[in-house]
């Protein structure tokens, strides 16, 4: 049985290399990597200011790598849909264990003969973080144009875990409910309209931003601001400070910009916020001094959902299952959707991390402020809310 070395020291044979993957793509590419080594290398090169990301990067990467050469006898970039549901089992139980396994407590390093690219078999948390990552990893080959489709795209939502986990969140077909009720509540009087108004903002800063109720109900709409990048382009950000009081800049994408000028325009203020300007994100009916409550943005939340599954179980008995999920939401589901919406839609892992501010975001370097420039268009042209219907402006005929 042939050892396992890091994939850097494995001699790959020519029809292993990816040099004639099966799933190469055929049009203009934008990376120079022409094997599927120097294109995984491409992609890790992105992470080498963050050592913690690379690291767990470049391992899941080369653990897939290896695979392919030793295991399954394909070029990564011949994968098929079905040889990465082969290679999901893989991980549950890395076998043989004496050619994947380390057999030493302590991991030795990568230069070690000990060294294996397992230390046992993976959690089924350890499971689905290896295989986000991957699937982050083929959607930019594949935006790079060196891979035709991404192999890993139509198993996004097998569930691993339990009920209480996994259900967590809103299927896009659920979400498309809920905003058909946002969008046909009823605007007759002032005091409906303003309503309408509000759950449509709110629902945009909860799902476009991600935003959790303590932020929403912590900053104003003074947190707004503009910055132009280096080539000129100006881009909105709203800044809010999140868990353990860190601070951190969500990507205001011209959607949600939007959806902030009509709320704003229909409780009677300018279209844009002023800079010092103290007026809370989401506002009472009555009352512009202070922040809804967070019982109340909750509350709103919930009656917004309870609607939708009333509206549903009206067409029958069949709808009685997507009516219970809907009902069973709250405030921090919408969040879980956002987050799984914006892996779906193809956006870099690390982009949905720093938009839910999973870690410390630096706001003082150029090179990081290029790389939020990146993100901002990322999350813009992925993750929309799509509302079909603009919102009625008070006084307006």
């Amino acid at each position: 049985m042939e050892a396992i070395t890091t994939i850097d020291q494995v001699l790959i044979p020519v029809h292993l290399t990816g040099v004639d993957g099966g799933n190469r793509g055929r049009g203009q590419r934008q990376v120079q990597a022409d094997d599927d080594y120097s294109a995984v290398l491409s992609w890790l090169a992105r992470y080498a200011d963050t050592p913690a990301t690379l690291s767990a990067y470049r391992k899941e990467a080369e653990r897939l790598l290896l695979w392919c050469v030793h295991q399954r006898g394909l070029a990564m970039s011949s994968l098929a849909h079905e040889d990465l549901l082969l290679y999901e089992r893989f991980l549950t139980d890395p076998q043989p264990a004496a050619r994947w396994v380390m057999t030493v407590r302590q991991r030795p390093g990568r230069d070690s003969p000990h060294w294996r690219p397992f230390a046992g078999p993976l959690s089924p948390a350890s499971q689905r973080q290896a295989l986000s990552i991957l699937n982050a990893m083929f959607s930019w080959l594949v935006e790079a144009g060196y891979l035709a489709g991404n192999p890993l795209s139509l198993g996004r939502r097998r569930q691993r875990s339990g009920p209480k986990q996994t259900n967590r969140f809103l299927p896009h077909e659920h979400w498309t409910e809920v905003k058909a009720t946002i969008l046909s509540m009823p605007a007759e009087s002032a005091r409906e309209v303003i309503h309408g108004a509000r759950c449509r903002w709110l629902f945009s800063l909860l799902y476009i931003g991600g935003l959790r109720v303590s932020e929403i109900n912590s900053s104003t709409m003074g947190s707004f601001y503009l910055r132009k990048d280096r080539s000129g382009v100006e881009r909105w950000w709203l800044e809010v400070v999140g868990k353990g009081s860190k601070s951190r800049t969500i990507p205001a994408t011209a959607e949600l910009m939007v959806e902030l000028v009509n709320y704003r325009k229909v409780i009677g203020m300018p279209a844009l916020p002023s800079a010092n300007e103290f007026t809370p994100l989401v506002l009472p009916i009555i009352g512009r001094g202070k922040p809804l409550a967070r019982s109340a943005i909750h509350e709103i939340v919930k009656e917004v959902m309870r609607n939708t599954a009333q509206r549903l179980r009206a067409q029958g008995a069949a709808w009685e299952g997507v009516a219970s999920q809907i009902e069973a939401a709250s405030t921090h589901w919408l969040r879980h959707t956002a987050g799984t919406h914006m892996t779906d839609a193809g956006l870099a892992i690390k982009s949905v991390r720093d938009n839910f501010g999973h870690a410390t975001i630096s706001t003082t370097s150029i090179y990081v402020h290029s790389e939020d420039d990146a993100r901002h268009d990322a999350t813009q042209a992925a993750h929309r809310i799509g509302w079909e219907v603009q919102p009625k402006v008070v006084g307006s005929t």
